[in-house]
């Protein structure tokens, strides 16, 4: 299994905004966040297929969602911006990757908040192949909000976070389907 973990902040590069780097790569999620884990089955599929895919933003893609990375691979040190809605209710959500690994039975990396992100933690995705050879697409994450404004809505963030996941799903079984 290849893995690789750090935080890249520097003079003129912003640091991640989270003390406990790297808490979604198999430890426990930290206290003091709201934690989400969330497992979609995908189906028999190449996990090589769809693990490249995920970590060259291809899931992303293929679940309509709007990608902007200075690399086009998931790496570790790579700041990423996500886009999400349309026009003036359009949300940019800054992030960089903090951990990424390959292995013969997961694939996948996590993404830590920067400054300018609604919210503090970090969000991890993976394709999983299980025993019977089924692909999963699972995501573990830890966050609280960033902005005092969005501490009275917290409870709608569970809804919007998996409705967002479920569309990142079916881009990964897109990508299952057609490798």
């Amino acid at each position: 299994m290849t893995a690789r973990t750090r935080d890249e902040g520097s003079p003129g590069r912003p640091g991640l905004t989270y003390p406990e780097v790297a808490a979604t790569r198999g430890g426990p999620l930290p206290a003091g966040y709201r934690h989400l884990h969330v497992r979609h089955r995908l189906g028999r599929g190449d996990l090589g297929v769809v693990g490249r895919g995920l970590l060259a933003w291809r899931v992303h893609a293929a679940a309509h969602v709007t990608v902007d990375a200075d690399a086009p691979v998931a790496d570790v040190g790579v700041d990423v911006r996500t886009r999400l809605g349309a026009g003036p209710l359009r949300l940019v959500v800054p992030c960089r990757v903090v951990w990424a690994e390959t292995g013969e039975r997961s694939v996948g990396f996590g993404y830590g908040s920067l400054p300018g992100h609604p919210f503090v933690g970090e969000e991890s995705f993976r394709v999983e192949r299980d025993d019977a050879g089924v692909l999963w697409f699972v995501v573990d994450a830890f966050s609280r909000p960033a902005w005092r404004w969005l501490v009275p809505l917290a409870w709608a963030v569970p809804l919007v976070q998996h409705a967002y996941l479920r569309l990142l799903a079916h881009g990964a079984r897109r990508l299952a389907r057609a490798g």
